[in-house]
């Protein structure tokens, strides 16, 4: 025993200073591979059945996901972090795309705009913890569900125990699990949970589950060092990965759900079964012993080539949704609960998959260009700091949902949670969630004081619309305790001379609180309010209004809002001691102070004897500071010493100088634009010698065999993203008629086929179509002459691999199949296939990057897409005049900007006239910023139309490189009849200067084609 003790201190201390605890040759110690063993490593992140225990204290985990690789500007790392810990979250969940790190086998690469470091550094300096989501598949809606296209050319099935798969997953994994480890709270980082695999639930016929396959994977993280809990994400309460359930077991159950489903067509419609009401008694039944764990729970949908768009997602799953869905999973007392997607961001440079678009805004509460503007965000606000200040929730056991034993109206339905010490929590929505009625009710609240009929002092409760509610009872707020809160509680703090509660309620309701041993009430501010004091408990009755409340007992202070106006409560905590000042595990951290007024509150501080608050403003308003520390009398807004006035409550007021600008955009059609057309390739004598020859006349591809005498699949030659370019070379015998083609690229793509020069036509694309056979009637050919036909095919993205067995990561995109017929029925063979994608496919050329952004334009090929171009390539030309015939061309220009960007956010957009469904020649735009892929426009299909921008990628003091690859598939050719960049609102910011990315400029490419 003292063996194994000197053992554990020994690898406890080398794991501390960020050795690799594993053991030569990379098979792990067996300490890491037994879990009870593996426990003594590491006593930092511990669990029983109700929650984690952080250093030693119980917490629950409010978790925002958010995906660094959908913004590719670290330096807003912090921006995104700030404000989802001012929502109350204290825990980021992140995907990690493994086909952005590891474009070639072997190639693991993770630096510039794909270094994960400098996220995980920005959640150290916010204060938030981390769980990060490797894979190696992750699904994530990005491209391949994060699987290299490489994968396509491994014989075996993915997502199995099959030996050759595993071992492509073996780099990857070793390289980021290693980056990981280092971070972990065991060395000093934000790291406290780690997530292998993901939603790995269901199979078609392979084993299922493959628990050799579970095993490898989370061995793989182990034997990287990783010793923090691991947790995993079932689709649904299946229970595989569960704890107890087999070798492939992880430490943590979890699941996701998305009750309402990815439909925004009809935002208004909530499915009437779609509310989980078991989700409680499942995980009891399937992993009693470890926390609640929902790891994904919807924050928003996906939206489909030809979908409604993003802002009707949000519709559907607005602050109404999260009222009533989020306190439905509080009822069923989740302790680690993570919402998808907190923040979306943009399926730049490729990286979507083929079932989206660039935007993958989601409809979350944060936009995809970082404006909070969305009601849901204030709302997940408030329960968020409603639950960082209810330590009892952690402990409580959720009851069973009654509409008879809580109240008197059974269309309202009240599910309990209690605790051994008379701490309760009551979640109070409509029966039927879907209901918009507004219903009146009294509550039979059980409490330390017995079951009394609330409200006391008469009159109703009311429940208006899609609503939910969480009353309190025996509710402890520091040195006091609530009997009982029909109000909802957003927050409290314990001050040397104070304790101030903030409480809620919606639009014109009435409440009551309930306080023990209070004496009697003093109005301090407001009025209309009706009190009583009664065997030492002071009852309070108000009806909400946009007018401010002020009540107090004793050192108690209650301040009455009505839910707007809590929108502009902040709570942002002060920094503590020791080498993580920004973290402080406390639930009810006394270092902190409420704010109100601003658009956003960041951070606080205190320097000498000047409290400084980050804070953003989006118009001029009054600043409040609540509960200011003792020691100091001088207050700072964003770095500008500012004079404030105490009011009656001891607060301090002052109005800060806030000036928007006028924010004037450019006139992108008076830019001085040049074109150069980018299809050489149809050109008389093109010589295509440097293109790849394709020769293959097997493939490893299991999803769709050879259907033809060669492969002509982009993946199995190393092209994984954007435009292939085909030219199939034959010789005529003067019969043929048609031409027959079977191509492939995902949702929405298109095609075009010359003859020569001769245009013979395109498949314009569907929404919902990935694949499509067209039939193209030839010219009359001459016998014995050599001809050429060029073929484009899109790539909207890699299939998905969520289903293991079914390998659809697989699809290959490109010709599938092809035939030359005549009208005798004779077929004539193309001699020589030969064509490309990108250039240099898997040995990609622009490294900065990444692996994804370039497709097979030669405009790509050739660089000309990046900042400063060759302009002496180029001709005059504009978008806005097009070409007048099929083809693709490349524009770009130089577009300065000069905005005030230290000191206002501006978020800028580029925006395309939507044409869907008008006259307008069918085309494709894609569109580039200083090198960047930030656009994918399709005009007969959509919906997006504005693409954001982020400023460091876009420079908001320089000069700016904007390029348009204008793609025309009908015969009138195409030109954009509209294109502008527009802003949206401004607001004067406290974040941190943001650094612009600096991406290698034009350069001649070595071997350019």
């Amino acid at each position: 025993m003292k063996l194994l003790t000197a053992i554990l201190a020994a690898l406890t201390a080398a794991n501390c200073h960020g050795r690799n605890i594993v053991g030569r040759g990379g098979r792990p110690f067996d300490i890491l591979q037994n879990p009870d063993k593996r426990e003594l490593l590491q006593n930092l992140v511990t669990w029983d059945e109700h929650s984690l225990f952080i250093k030693g204290e119980r917490a629950t985990i409010f978790s925002a996901e958010i995906h660094p690789f959908r913004l590719p500007v670290p330096s807003l790392y912090l921006d995104l972090f700030q404000k989802v810990k001012a929502m109350g979250f204290n825990m980021v969940s992140f995907y990690i795309d493994w086909a952005l790190l590891e474009g070639k086998p072997g190639d693991f690469r993770s630096d510039g705009i794909f270094d994960i470091e400098p996220f995980i550094e920005a959640a150290q300096e916010a204060g938030i913890y981390l769980l990060p989501r490797p894979g190696p598949y992750i699904n994530a809606e990005v491209s391949g569900g994060g699987f290299p296209g490489w994968q396509q050319r491994v014989k075996g099935t993915l997502r199995t125990s099959d030996a050759d798969y595993l071992s492509a997953t073996d780099n990857y994994m070793e390289h980021i699990c290693s980056i990981i480890a280092k971070a972990q709270i065991t060395n000093g980082g934000p790291v406290i949970l780690f997530q292998p695999e993901n939603e790995y639930s269901a199979a078609v016929g392979v084993t299922f589950p493959d628990q050799p396959y579970l095993k490898y994977v989370n061995d793989q993280a182990r034997n990287a060092g990783i010793v923090v809990p691991l947790i995993n994400n079932d689709a649904w309460q299946g229970s595989t990965g569960a704890p107890g359930t087999g070798i492939g077991a992880v430490d943590i159950y979890g699941h996701d759900g998305y009750p309402v489903g990815f439909d925004c067509a009809n935002p208004q419609e909530w499915p009437k079964t779609g509310l989980p009401t078991t989700w409680h008694s499942e995980h009891m039944a399937i992993s009693p012993n470890t926390p609640y764990s929902i790891i994904e729970f919807q924050g928003g949908a996906f939206d489909p080539p030809g979908g409604w768009g993003f802002e009707k997602c949000a519709a559907l799953t607005n602050h109404e949704f999260a009222r009533v869905f989020y306190k439905n999973n509080l009822a069923a007392g989740v302790t680690i609960f993570n919402i998808y997607m907190t923040f979306g961001g943009t399926n730049w440079g490729n990286l979507g998959h083929c079932d989206g678009y660039t935007s993958y805004d989601y409809g979350s509460a944060i936009k995809e260009d970082r404006s909070v503007t969305r009601e849901k965000y204030s709302e997940i606000k408030l329960q968020g700091q409603f639950l960082r200040v209810s330590p009892a929730y952690a402990v409580s056991t959720p009851g069973t949902l009654s509409t008879t034993k809580y109240t008197n109206n059974e269309d309202i339905a009240v599910t309990p949670l209690t605790t051994e010490d008379d701490d309760a929590f009551f979640v109070v929505r409509h029966a039927d969630h879907t209901s918009t009625e507004s219903t009146s009710y009294k509550l039979k609240l059980p409490t330390s004081a017995g079951t009394l009929t609330v409200p006391q002092l008469g009159g109703s409760l009311s429940l208006h619309g899609r609503d939910s509610k969480i009353h309190v009872a025996d509710y402890a707020v520091g040195d006091y305790t609530l009997l009982y809160s029909t109000a909802e509680v957003f927050t409290w703090k314990k001050y040397a001379d104070k304790t101030v509660l903030v409480l809620y309620g919606g639009p014109d309701e009435l409440h009551e609180v309930a306080v023990k041993k209070a004496s009697k009430f003093k109005v301090i501010e407001g009025d209309d309010l009706k009190s009583s004091v009664k065997k030492n408990v002071g009852v309070f009755q108000w009806k909400t209004s946009s007018t401010r409340r002020v009540i107090q007992t004793g050192s108690l202070v209650i301040y009455l809002l009505d839910r707007n106006s809590a929108y502009s409560y902040w709570v942002p905590d002060l920094p503590g001691d020791g080498d993580h000042p920004a973290f402080g595990t406390s639930i009810m951290n006394p270092d902190s102070v409420i704010v109100n007024g601003p658009y956003l509150v960041r951070s606080i501080s205190v320097e000498g004897s000047t409290l400084s608050v980050q804070a953003d403003f989006n118009t001029s308003t009054v600043l409040e500071v609540i509960g200011a520390p003792k020691k100091v009398s001088r207050l700072s807004i964003n770095g500008k010493a500012v004079k404030y006035q105490k009011s009656k409550l001891g607060n301090w007021v002052v109005k800060p100088d806030v000036t928007l600008p006028t924010v004037e955009v450019p006139d992108l059609s008076s830019l001085d634009w040049h074109y150069v057309d980018s299809l050489p390739e149809i050109k008389e004598k093109y010589d295509d010698s440097k293109w790849t020859v394709a020769d293959r006349t097997t493939t490893n591809n299991t999803r769709v065999p050879l259907q033809n005498s060669v492969s002509l699949y982009g993946s199995d030659y190393g092209f994984h993203a954007g435009a292939l370019i085909y030219r199939g070379h034959f010789t005529a015998d003067g019969s043929e008629s048609q031409l027959k083609l079977w191509t492939q690229g995902g949702r929405a793509y298109a095609s075009s086929v010359w003859l020569d020069g001769k245009f013979i036509g395109s498949f314009k694309g569907y929404d919902a179509t990935g694949n499509y056979n067209s039939t193209y009637t030839l010219p009359k050919l001459a016998k014995g002459k050599r001809y050429v036909l060029t073929i484009i095919v899109d790539n909207t993205g890699l299939n998905g691999n969520w289903t293991p067995g079914f390998d659809e990561q697989k699809s290959p995109r490109g010709i599938l199949n092809w035939v030359i017929v005549s009208s005798s029925g004779s077929k004539t063979k193309i001699t020589k296939w030969k064509f490309t994608g990108n250039l240099g496919g898997e040995d990609y050329i622009d490294k900065f990057r990444g692996p994804l952004n370039e497709g097979g334009f030669f405009f790509e090929r050739q660089g000309y897409h990046l900042p400063s171009p060759p302009l002496s390539s180029f001709s005059r030309g504009s978008p806005f005049k097009g070409i007048a015939k099929p083809g693709v061309a490349f524009y770009t220009t130089k577009l300065r900007l000069n905005y005030p960007a230290d000191k206002f956010d501006i978020p800028l957009s580029f925006t395309f006239k939507n044409t869907t469904g008008s006259d307008t020649g069918a085309y494709r735009a894609l569109l580039f910023v200083n090198g960047f892929q930030f656009g994918r426009y399709v005009s007969n299909i959509g919906p997006q139309t504005a693409f954001p921008v982020p400023e460091g990628v876009l420079n908001y003091r320089g000069d700016n490189w904007i390029g348009i690859g204008l793609w025309a598939l009908e015969e009138k050719g195409a030109k954009l009849p509209g294109f502008e960049l527009t802003a949206g609102a401004p607001v004067q910011t406290g974040r941190q200067t943001v650094k612009v990315i600096q991406g290698p400029k034009y350069t001649r490419r070595k071997g350019a084609y």
